[in-house]
């Protein structure tokens, strides 16, 4: 089985091929790009190094959501677009749930943190035994006081990851009451091996879907969708304005 894994969900770009067992290829960037810029190009580079014909893949595993509105926007068009070319299916893997993936077989309860802005994080809670994933808690958009009073409550140790971590970790230093540590660098952003990985686990369980039904999963409005909502309660908000 060969999946084409893509991942946009967060400020990395993610591509990556993986069969049966083997990474074939994997192109990872954490820069100051668009996405809209970087995905099809690394897939290109990726595909021209390993030779691959894309006709040849099962499906397509892409990073679903929650993340980025813009960036699961640019994901999932470039996962429909190929989708749609190569008559394939679609895989859409949970963002927190892949990204939880990266530290497969760890023995601690895996808290991933992406910042979601306003002290929100995009995260959940899972355990390992051997590369079989189990979730604790299904990935969510909350507090981060939320979250870390769930660890609390669970009273086992726990590693974080994620581009949460740096923008939580005071909190987290402060509050987390359980023993606790951090992925190492090569392990704590979104990678599409994982997604690709995990994404063969869920296409031979049948969990997949066309290109023309796959749609991204922001589990919150955006920001320009709440503040609309919030004019409608309260009028007097509107701006002024000005002639």
């Amino acid at each position: 089985m060969k999946i084409l894994g893509l991942d946009s969900s967060g400020l990395v770009a993610s591509v990556a091929i993986v069969c049966d067992d083997n990474l074939l290829g994997e192109y990872t960037v954490n820069y100051k790009k668009t996405h809209s810029q970087t995905l099809l190009p690394m897939l290109n580079e990726v595909a021209g190094m390993i030779e691959l014909d894309l006709n040849t893949i099962d499906a397509i595993a892409i990073a679903g959501g929650p993340g980025s509105f813009t960036g699961l926007r640019i994901g999932s068009a470039t996962a429909k677009g190929l989708g749609l070319a190569l008559n394939k299916p679609i895989v859409s893997v949970p963002t927190v749930d892949a990204l939880a993936y990266n530290l497969a077989g760890h023995k601690d309860m895996v808290c991933p943190l992406m910042d979601a802005r306003r002290n929100q994080t995009y995260t959940g809670l899972y355990t390992f035994n051997g590369n079989e994933m189990q979730v604790v808690r299904e990935q969510c958009a909350v507090g981060i006081d939320e979250i870390v009073a769930d660890i609390n409550g669970k009273k086992v140790p726990v590693v974080f990851l994620g581009d949460g971590v740096p923008v939580f970790y005071e909190y987290i230093k402060e509050h987390c009451k359980v023993p606790y540590s951090y992925a190492p660098a090569h392990l704590n952003k979104q990678r599409a091996g994982a997604v690709a990985t995990l994404g063969m686990v869920y296409f031979s369980e049948g969990r997949y879907e066309t290109a023309e039904e796959h749609k991204p999963e922001y589990l919150r409005l955006s920001q320009a969708e709440r503040e609309r909502n919030e004019m409608k309660k309260d009028p007097c908000k509107e701006k002024e304005v000005k002639p």
